[in-house]
């Protein structure tokens, strides 16, 4: 096991904060930009597609370094219609950070995505966002989530599942939904160290790559996209 490793996703509902959460993560860890990227308003969202549509349509891994752990972050589109690339990337994923919307709660795509995950085994930590909304929710939220996850068969662990109440817009979170009481985006952190898994596979065993697409080229001929933030289980 790799005890200095994490691999997080992040998933929810559209609109709902991911990529601006993301960003925050980014920016307080100091975690270095491509030049292209710096002074862009959502950073993970470089595709031009996307910056046109003002959503995420394409998965993508950033890694920050957090007290000698690195964590491979992984933003997924929110977008009913991109459900496929949150399947995916959960695959690579030991445990996910699910973000609410403190005014909305639960919503369909939060449905699908928390469905996954269960089905995959990961551990969920449930983080409500956008708590500086004047008209949050908090209590309702709460109950909404915990009715979602027994809704969907959550055994007793996964149901009493930790909480992180944040704004990604002001990069700010904490224990409590206060944003008074909160000073930066360290408790997302914080409650990832403590419980997300670090990865199963064996770094000395051969490299493992999950073939996420197959394309075709005029002068390369067939040619094969691999993703991977991890070394999985390996052939023995």
């Amino acid at each position: 096991m790799t005890k200095n490793l994490r691999n997080v996703a992040i998933i929810a509902h559209v609109d709902h904060g991911k990529t601006t959460l993301v960003d925050a993560l980014l920016t307080q860890t100091q975690t270095k930009m491509d030049k292209d990227l710096v002074g862009t308003d959502l950073i993970m969202d470089s595709n031009e597609l996307e910056k046109e549509r003002g959503i995420t349509i394409f998965s993508k891994n950033a890694s920050v370094n957090w007290h000698g752990t690195k964590i491979n972050i992984i933003d997924t589109p929110g977008h009913a219609d991109f459900g496929g690339e949150v399947e995916r990337v959960l695959k690579m994923a030991d445990g996910c950070l699910l973000l609410i919307d403190a005014k909305e709660g639960p919503m369909p795509q939060t449905r699908f995505v928390l469905k996954q995950a269960l089905q995959m085994g990961l551990k969920v930590i449930v983080v409500v966002n956008k708590v500086d909304r004047p008209d949050a929710r908090i209590e309702y939220v709460l109950n909404r989530t915990f009715d979602l996850f027994i809704d969907l068969g959550a055994d007793e662990e996964s149901a009493y599942f930790p909480v992180i109440y944040s704004s990604g817009k002001f990069g700010k979170a904490g224990p409590e939904p206060d944003i008074n009481k909160m000073t930066d985006i360290t408790p997302v952190f914080e409650a990832i160290m403590k419980e997300i898994p670090e990865p199963s596979g064996d770094p000395d065993k051969p490299l493992q790559l999950l073939i996420t697409n197959i394309s075709g080229d005029n002068f390369k001929g067939r040619l094969r996209t691999e993703e991977s933030v991890q070394v999985r289980k390996s052939f023995t």
